[in-house]
This record gives structure tokens, sequence and C-alpha cells, in this order.
């Protein structure tokens, strides 16, 4: 999971601000998956952000695992169930990647 290829031809769409325990959406810290045709690029700049990914909405158990330390990034591929869980001291953002313009559109779904 950590690092499904992004096509070569996608491009960012939208980029959130630096996110910490402060101000980090509850949406992300809950079940939510990226919308189909999107890539989400977790980026951390400080601290450490856990990914945990499930096969659906439904399951609570992760099926996979992924550390993300200072310095290093992971991708969520399109509608792939997920949530994250963060340190004291994270900070990190994401790049929503698609191949055709989606600024109007949303780019994940919470439950």
């Amino acid at each position: 999971m950590s690092h499904h290829r992004i096509p070569a031809n996608w491009t960012v769409q939208r980029s959130t601000p630096f996110f910490t325990k402060e101000n980090v959406p509850a949406a992300l810290l809950s079940h939510h998956n990226t919308a189909e045709g999107v890539f989400g690029q977790l980026c951390v700049m400080e601290g450490t952000v856990t990914y945990y990914g499930f096969p659906d909405g439904e399951t609570m158990e992760p099926e996979v695992t992924v550390v993300i330390h200072a310095g290093q990034f992971a991708t969520s591929p399109p509608q792939y169930w997920h949530r994250i869980e963060i340190t004291n001291n994270a900070q990190f953002n994401i790049n929503f990647w698609s191949d055709k313009d989606k600024k109007d559109q949303p780019l994940y779904h919470s439950k």
C-alpha cells in the first residue's frame, strides 16, 4: 500500500494546509476514503503519522498499517478506506492527485 504508484500523467489538484494535533480534521482520524480517480499523498514533515487501511467501510480491523516518519510520504489509492493516527508533534499535509481537473469536486468521503 505505502507506495501505490501515482500515474505519471496525473497532477496535484489540491494540497491541504499543514495539519497538527490542534487542527487535524476529525474525518481524517476516522474511516474515510479517497474519491474515485483520486490518489492521496500524505507527506509528514515532523513527528509520525500512522496510516491504517481497510478492505471496506465497515471493517474495523486494518489490513494495512504504514508508519510514516518525518521526511517520508505514503500514498492512498482511489476509493480505499483508511484512517490515520498522529503523534502529538506531528505536522503533515495531503496532496490530492488526479488525471483531470477535480478542483470543484470532493476529494474524499467520510462515513
